[in-house]
């Protein structure tokens, strides 16, 4: 059986690593088992904090805005369109270098958790 979440019904919250997020599947909410599906905005001017997840593969999909990512020792412009890779134990951050916010669809599999996220500041990427 298939289902359905509705943006509006979602409460965004702020993530460990500074982004709002609105989870717009995750198992712990909704009943999938495997993977999370978040929307993350980043405000212009505004950076998530280096971190990375232990266990957790995630797929970044830029919806709208652009900025700059860091992964691992990699710093590149992203835009809207742009898909990002993130594997597992790999350091990442973003920062939203534009006028509008920037919106990322975020997969995570395992789904996301707060226990797989560990912050890295004033840490080397890796």
């Amino acid at each position: 059986m298939g289902m359905k979440t509705s943006y509006s019904a979602i409460t965004p919250f702020i993530a460990r690593d500074g982004s709002e997020i609105r989870e717009l599947m995750h198992p712990a909410t909704h009943g999938n088992v495997q993977q999370s599906l978040a929307e993350a905005t980043i405000a212009p001017g505004s950076a998530t904090h280096l971190h990375r997840h232990h266990r957790s593969e995630e797929i970044y999909y830029i919806v709208a805005g652009d900025g700059l990512m860091t992964l691992g020792h990699e710093r590149f412009p992203i835009a809207q369109g742009d898909t990002i890779c993130i594997p597992p134990g790999m350091p990442h951050c973003v920062e939203n270098r534009g006028v509008a916010p920037l919106r990322i669809l975020c997969s995570c599999a395992p789904a996301y958790s707060h226990t797989d996220t560990e912050l890295l500041a004033d840490a080397d990427p890796v």
